[in-house]
């Protein structure tokens, strides 16, 4: 994932609509390609100053109150954090989410509202998600295609890819 991020080199090759990675700006890419890890990064006080434009309506359908955006970020839980990365992910409107492990840290009933936010953006933008996880009932929720990585190898359901 972080290869496909452009963060770690690597020897493979990746497309975007038919264009290389390596024919578009590091900075270019990250907008169009983005990746949420299972763990975030914040290094500003409060909320809203990692977003440009902090949406509380959509800060809402993730389960969040009013004034989200000046919570401190030192206060906020790994679960609270994961689902306000995956806002300040979407702020750029990526072509590609790159999600890995991201509900790991969310319980039930907040690992569905973000599940149904990403299904939501995807469906009304032409976008794609690479979602990895351990939880195959979760594969089954959110995707239309699985694979298995099984001792070196790729396998969908079908077939060994």
């Amino acid at each position: 994932m972080r290869a496909i991020a452009d963060l770690d080199d690597h020897e493979g090759s990746v497309s975007l609509n038919g264009v290389e990675q390596k024919n578009i700006t590091a900075h270019e890419w990250r907008q169009r390609v983005a990746l949420l890890s299972a763990e975030t990064c914040w290094w500003l006080d409060t909320v809203g100053e990692h977003f440009q434009q902090f949406s509380e309506e959509d800060a809402g359908l993730l389960g969040f109150k009013n004034n989200v955006a000046n919570w401190q970020v030192s206060r906020l839980s790994s679960g609270e954090k994961q689902r306000l990365g995956l806002l300040r992910l979407l702020e750029n409107e990526p072509d590609v989410l790159l999600l890995d492990e991201p509900t790991a840290n969310l319980d039930y009933k907040n690992t569905l509202e973000f599940e149904k936010f990403v299904t939501k953006y995807v469906d009304e933008r032409p976008a794609c998600a690479i979602w990895v996880s351990h939880d195959i009932d979760q594969l089954k929720r959110i995707s239309q295609q699985q694979y298995e990585i099984k001792n070196g190898n790729l396998y969908s359901e079908q077939a060994e890819v």
